[in-house]
Order: structure tokens, then C-alpha cells, then sequence
């Protein structure tokens, strides 16, 4: 991910940054975990820019780490999409069916692919009635214009399936890892709000700006939302609200606010908030989540809390030493 950020900061990368990333990626992808290989992907398919062996690289990995770079990217060339359609499956096609703009090269491509999981029309599109009187062997002209005219349908229902609406696969929000079910609980509970803010913009893959404003709602709702969306674990989402905000511990009926907070969430509306907040977050073009050390000089603002005033100095005394925690 370092190599991939210095390549991001290259406004109008030269042919020799470019030869150099190349080289340098192929051995660090390969050797990343698969987590690290999605996330690479989906910070380079916002690039404008990208040496082609890495594009055919990351292309040629499984779905599951290619499919927002095949879809996203507006980097890879055509000659790469169609060795990416010929060489992958029927998922990396898909994928590729996706991006806007298709040129007429890949749409061919994408017709012979088809055609060629899909001999004689088994697929259910465009089959005919069994019944249909089949052309004879002497109207080879016939046979010829029948062909081309399937190969005509076949591209408009590919135009028209780039054209489509995403479908409710293709959501932004993906679930929650173990790693940052960690960090979340483990930041909420050392009352780390500035660290729990990175961690939960790193989680929604969004700005820390977002994760921000969702943590200023005192009422705890925006993060429960948060957190439902992004299948935290039910059993962890009423300690972690209440590490964060101590005043939904308090006893309500037969639990705590917290609880009636969590059950009274619905997961499709949480969805559906959160994704709209994250298309907010992406026009804004935010800063992008970044680490800082807690206890840095330039550290973020606690977004629950007011910053302390700064202790003066005093000439010709000791400085007090710095104490760590609560009090």
C-alpha cells in the first residue's frame, strides 16, 4: 500500500515512474494477503493512470480482488480488456460488461466469449422456438444475415446491461473484518475517539470526516446505523455504544438506552442511509483516512470531546511529566 500511495501522488507520472511501479508491484501484490491485494485494487482503479502489466495483473486475479478494477478502472486499455475477456472466466467478463464507455472491440469480444460458453444460445437469450423451420443447406446467405442479426441482439442486451442500474450486489459497503471488529472494540473501550474515527473510515473504505460527523451524534443512532451496515456482531454493538457514549448505559425498562437502541435499528434502512452518505462523502472529495500516532504533535481533534488548553511552560523548571489514560 505504500508503493500504491507513492505512485497516487504522482500527478503526471513519467515513463521511467511508471517502469519503476510496474516492477516494483508485480512482487510486493504477489506476496500480499488477498485483504491487501483488494485494497490495492480498488486504490488503483481510481487512477489515472496505469502501467499495463500491472493493469493485466490485477485483471487476471480472481473475481473477488479484480471485480472493482475491472468495473471502476478507466485506465486499462482495450487491448487489455480483451485478453482479460479471453484468458478469465465468465465473472470477469461480467465485470467488464459493467464499465461505461465499452468500445466496439471489446463489445466483440465480449460476444465471442459469450458465444462460447453459450453454443447454440443455451443461455435462454435469444433461443428459438423449437419449432422454427431451420434454413437449408443452399440458403447460405440466409445462415449468414441469421448470424449476424443474433450477434446484433447480443450487443444491444450487453449495452443495455452496462446501461442498467447497479444491482444490490454491488453495494459499497462490504462487511466488516475481524481486524477492525478489534480495533473498533478495543478503541471504544481506551475511550480513543480519534483512532476509533480512522478505524471506522477505514472499515466504511470513506473519509475520516464522515467517520467524524457520525461519531458527533451523541445520540449514539448514526453509529448504530454505521454499525449495521456493516454486519458488526449484534452481541458487540451494545458495549461498544456504551464505552462510547456512557449516558446509553443507563437502565431503560428490562435493559440499557443501548439496547433499545440496537433493537429498534432496521438493517435495509441502514443500508440504504449509509450508502447515501458515502455518495455525499465521495463528491465532497474528502481527504482520504490516513494514520496518525495519538499522541502526535499534529494528532486529529477528538470529535466527542474538547481539546484540553495547553499546559505553559515555564522557563528554568522541569516539564511535568505526561500522564497516560484516564483521569
Amino acid at each position: 500500500m505504500a508503493t500504491v500511495t507513492g505512485f497516487e501522488s504522482l500527478r503526471v507520472p513519467r515513463k521511467s515512474d511508471m517502469k519503476q511501479f510496474a516492477e516494483l508491484f508485480e512482487p510486493l501484490f504477489l506476496g500480499s494477503s488477498d485483504e491487501a491485494r483488494r485494497q490495492a485494487a480498488a486504490a488503483l482503479s481510481q487512477c489515472a493512470q496505469v502501467p499495463e502489466p500491472v493493469a493485466l495483473l490485477i485483471g487476471s486475479m480472481p473475481i473477488s480482488i479484480a471485480a472493482t478494477f475491472l468495473t471502476r478502472s478507466k485506465a486499462v486499455s482495450d487491448r487489455v480488456l480483451v485478453s482479460i475477456i479471453r484468458r478469465q472466466g465468465p465473472a470477469h467478463a461480467s465485470a467488464i460488461a459493467h464499465r461505461e464507455n465499452l468500445s466496439p472491440s471489446v463489445v466483440d469480444a465480449l460476444v465471442e466469449h459469450h458465444q462460447s460458453v453459450y453454443p447454440g444460445g443455451q443461455s435462454g437469450v435469444n433461443q428459438p422456438e423449437p419449432n422454427a423451420v431451420r434454413p437449408s443447406p443452399s440458403a447460405g446467405g440466409s445462415a449468414s444475415s441469421d448470424r449476424i442479426a443474433r450477434e446484433d441482439k447480443l450487443r444491444e442486451e450487453i449495452k443495455a446491461l452496462v446501461r442498467a442500474e447497479p444491482r444490490e450486489g454491488t453495494s459499497r459497503i462490504r462487511p466488516i473484518d475481524e481486524l477492525h471488529q478489534a480495533l473498533l472494540m478495543r478503541f471504544a473501550r481506551s475511550g480513543e475517539a480519534v483512532l476509533f474515527a480512522t478505524a471506522l473510515a477505514d472499515a466504511l473504505r470513506s473519509s475520516r470526516a464522515l467517520a467524524e460527523r457520525i461519531l458527533l451524534d451523541i445520540s449514539g443512532r448514526q453509529l448504530a446505523a454505521t454499525l449495521s451496515a456493516l454486519e458488526f456482531p449484534a452481541g458487540e454493538t451494545r458495549p461498544l455504544l456504551e464505552a462510547l457514549y456512557p449516558h446509553l448505559s443507563e437502565r431503560l425498562g428490562g435493559g440499557t438506552r443501548a439496547t433499545a437502541l440496537v433493537e429498534s435499528v432496521a438493517k435495509k434502512a441502514s443500508v440504504e442511509r449509509v450508502e447515501a452518505w458515502l455518495r455525499a462523502d465521495g463528491q465532497g472529495a474528502a481527504e482520504p483516512a490516513r494514520y496518525e500516532a495519538h499522541f502526535a504533535d499534529n494528532r486529529g481533534a477528538d470529535p466527542r470531546q474538547q481539546e484540553a488548553r495547553p499546559a505553559v511552560a515555564h522557563q528554568g523548571t522541569t516539564q511535568p511529566m505526561r500522564g497516560f489514560g484516564r483521569r
